[in-house]
């Protein structure tokens, strides 16, 4: 690890940045190294500016990929660096407005069915029921369901916050027959390697293959299933405010995009057509 590696990890730890931002952010600072074959400390806003250019038209690059490299390149050169730079020399990409896909409660169920695995199928059910992130649920720890006080306690998730969120029953019911096959004693959700929880990354393989089979024609990930959690919360009468703090968000504006997507209220709004005096054809 040269020194300069190790100086950004350093700083990154020191602000308690998540192992996966960490990850992130060197994984991209040695990409725009290898790409001009030379260290970060030679090179400039002309050489940010060329491999932002090369990221988007040859890579083909989405803009939220894209600033995931800008972030790391701030941090890098603002932090640890430390480069009296105008920061705007190195923009952000302005991100497209998507919205989420969601899945309709009968398509829930027909995806969780297409998982086979019972341990997989609850990891699934347990990150739809309560609107969890694939790493949330899959650091789930065996003492974090309070089935005394219907609770799931999430701890350290996105932004290192620790929140709690609902235990459905049907879950519950769920969890023990799962706990009754498996026997987990400390992570709820063991992987293949002994004393580590389940991986991410299989989560969202099984996730993939149990779209193929379910026949659905809206791509299904994990995250899918937290954006069809929110969506039916609204779509039920639950309050922006509540969602936002069993989603964990940060700020509501990013709850509130789900009132884009929810049809409740939609399908309640008469067209002005139907209010027409009279017929519109002879």
């Amino acid at each position: 690890m040269t020194k300069l590696r190790q100086r950004m990890l350093e700083d990154m730890q020191i602000r308690n940045l998540s192992k996966a931002t960490q990850k992130r952010y060197l994984y991209r600072v040695a990409a725009f190294s290898k790409y001009f074959r030379r260290s970060p400390e030679q090179l400039g806003p002309e050489e940010i500016r060329r491999y932002q250019v090369y990221l988007l038209n040859d890579k083909k690059l989405s803009s939220s990929t894209l600033n995931v490299t800008v972030c790391a390149l701030r941090f890098l050169y603002k932090v640890t660096l430390k480069r009296n730079w105008d920061l705007d020399r190195i923009p952000h990409a302005r991100r497209e407005k998507k919205l989420p896909v969601v899945l309709s409660p009968e398509e829930v169920v027909q995806f969780l069915q297409a998982v086979k695995s019972m341990k997989y199928r609850t990891i699934l059910v347990t990150a739809y029921s309560a609107g969890l992130r694939v790493s949330e649920v899959t650091r789930l720890k065996v003492r974090d369901i309070d089935s005394r006080r219907m609770i799931i306690r999430v701890e350290q998730g996105k932004g290192g916050k620790d929140r709690y969120v609902m235990l459905s029953r049907k879950l519950l019911d769920l969890l023990r027959e799962y706990w009754k096959a498996h026997r987990p004693t400390y992570w709820l959700f063991p992987g293949r390697v002994p004393h580590r929880p389940a991986s991410a990354a299989t989560v969202r393989e099984v996730c993939h293959k149990a779209y193929l089979v379910s026949g659905l024609s809206k791509h299904v990930t994990p995250h899918t299933l937290r954006h069809s959690f929110a969506t039916h919360l609204l779509e039920a009468g639950e309050n922006l405010r509540t969602i936002q703090l069993l989603l964990g968000h940060r700020s509501v504006a990013s709850t509130a995009r789900y009132t884009h997507v929810a049809v409740s209220n939609i399908h309640h709004t008469t067209s002005p057509l139907d209010s027409l005096p009279g017929p519109i054809t002879r």
